[in-house]
């Protein structure tokens, strides 16, 4: 009748078939017996186990009301209590409020953190206990030492976790702007409507976190609104993309369109767009040992890797289909580029040894312009603006005009040259001529900011646009020796 845990499931897997072959065999004399596991999400894990079990998934509450909700729900009035200063209460909501905040930043993946971090309660837990142990030593006259509090949380214990150097320097933000004398005056918040409550009891905590907005404005958490469209668009985009792989795989018996006639359609049309192989004997006559005809080399080579994956796995398909050769299945890759090509999805094969895209139609779009931006600087010469995110490896690109540059001039060496960039006035179409030195590049754009390209400064985003353009650039090498 006592209950087993087995915890950190996902590390033991191979366990995971033998634990279920003993739950179905064993004869369990108690109704009262249970077995308890825990894991995190794996691909892998044992479906059939997953079917019989009883979930339950312990996930961050959304926004900062539920956030807090669940982090006062772990506080005592004991801790309350624990200190008669009147600087620790506000200190202890204020703390509250900073965990829900860099939990809540996550759900707007980069725009919020670089890399998603697990922040959890021991942080909370953590940082509470070293503001307690701080007020007990502090001398009354001299009052709280601020850098030690900001340094203890935005470097130590939430900054414990942070790997990436923005991140880093967002935290400390927070820390700086949350954590001084100000936080103690009527007038301090967060964001409007969002102030440090006088309590006594955790009921009036309760009671004042009940009267917080439901739905939080990004702006709380110091962004922009229009990170609340990226993070509705990302959620809308996770729930399609679910109930698509769900969807039935098999052909059905109604009229209409098989999917095998879909795909085979599809797979014709691609197979009469793409482009042919490349001829390497082009690159020799160019100058086989220039750096940036060395890196077109690379570019091209990568580039008939795709062609060639691409023309292959569409011939097999057609054959597949027609019914020449068996599609079982042990031929996986066939029957997902037929899943995914019928869901205008990248077949996973194609993914591999190319880049990422939203849709299989952009994705082909995209594989066309690549190539002709390859082709033409091959049986034209070189481009006079480059169409940067069209490269597989463009830090090589900017490598290679370095090297360039580098050569062109006799007295400079290539550890001390770096690279700079101008921000021109101009679009794609308006240069007519290459610089005299480094390259013209376009095709980046802006996310989370604006552009002003009057005076060529970076500005806030404009509402509802979430993307711009930035106009050409001139990258360019210095010797900064």
């Amino acid at each position: 009748g006592g209950w087993v845990l087995l915890q950190n499931c996902h590390l033991g897997l191979d366990f995971m078939d033998e634990l279920l072959e003993t739950i179905l065999t064993a004869e369990i004399q108690n109704d009262t017996f249970r077995v308890w596991i825990t894991t995190e999400q794996h691909p892998k894990f044992p479906i059939t186990l997953l079917q019989i079990a009883i979930k339950f998934t312990n996930e961050p509450p959304q926004g900062i009301r539920a956030g807090l909700k669940r982090t006062f729900s772990g506080i005592s009035q004991d801790l309350l209590n624990v200190s008669n200063l009147p600087m620790w209460k506000p200190l202890l909501y204020t703390v509250a409020f900073l965990h829900s905040t860099v939990q809540e930043r996550r759900k707007f993946g980069p725009l919020g953190w670089n890399i998603p971090y697990e922040f959890n309660s021991a942080d909370f837990t953590a940082s509470v206990q070293f503001i307690q142990n701080h007020l007990k030593r502090i001398d009354v006259k001299k009052g709280i030492s601020w850098n030690t509090v900001r340094y203890m949380i935005g470097e130590v214990q939430y900054g414990g976790r942070v790997t990436d150097d923005y991140d880093k320097r967002l935290l400390n933000c927070f820390a700086r702007v949350w954590f001084n004398e100000s936080m103690f005056d009527s007038s301090f918040c967060f964001y409007t409507g969002y102030k440090i409550p006088v309590c006594k009891t955790l009921e009036q905590y309760f009671d004042y976190i009940q009267l917080l907005p439901a739905m939080d404005s990004p702006e709380v958490f110091g962004l922009h609104p229009n990170a609340d469209i990226t993070y509705q668009r990302n959620t809308s985009a996770d729930v399609l993309d679910t109930i698509t792989n769900i969807q039935p795989k098999e052909s059905g018996g109604g009229s209409g369109e098989t999917r095998e006639s879909v795909v085979y359609r599809s797979a014709e049309d691609m197979l009469e767009k793409l482009p042919p192989d490349y001829v390497k004997a082009r690159l020799v006559k160019m100058g086989a040992l220039n750096s940036m005809n060395i890196f077109l080399r690379q570019e091209i080579d990568r580039m008939q890797k795709v062609i060639t994956v691409v023309r292959t796995s569409l011939n097999d398909l057609k054959l597949a289909i027609e019914g020449t050769i068996v599609m079982s299945e042990a031929s996986k890759n066939l029957r997902d580029a037929l899943d995914n090509m019928y869901d205008a999805r990248i077949p996973q094969v194609w993914r591999r040894v190319s880049w990422d895209s939203s849709t299989l139609g952009f994705w082909f779009t995209e594989l066309l312009d690549r190539n002709a931006q390859l082709s033409t600087w091959i049986f034209q010469g070189r481009p006079k603006v480059f169409w940067i995110t069209g490269f597989f490896n463009p830090q090589g690109f900017l490598t290679a005009m370095k090297q360039e540059a580098t050569r062109a001039h006799k007295d400079w060496a290539l550890d001390k040259v770096a690279i700079h960039n101008d921000v021109l006035k101009l679009t794609r179409e308006e240069i007519t001529s290459s610089p005299s030195e480094g390259v013209y590049i376009y095709g980046l754009y802006l996310e989370g900011a604006g552009w002003d390209k009057r005076r060529s400064i970076l500005v806030e985003s404009t509402p509802k646009i979430l993307f711009v353009q930035l106009p050409v650039l001139h990258m360019f090498a210095v010797d900064s020796s």
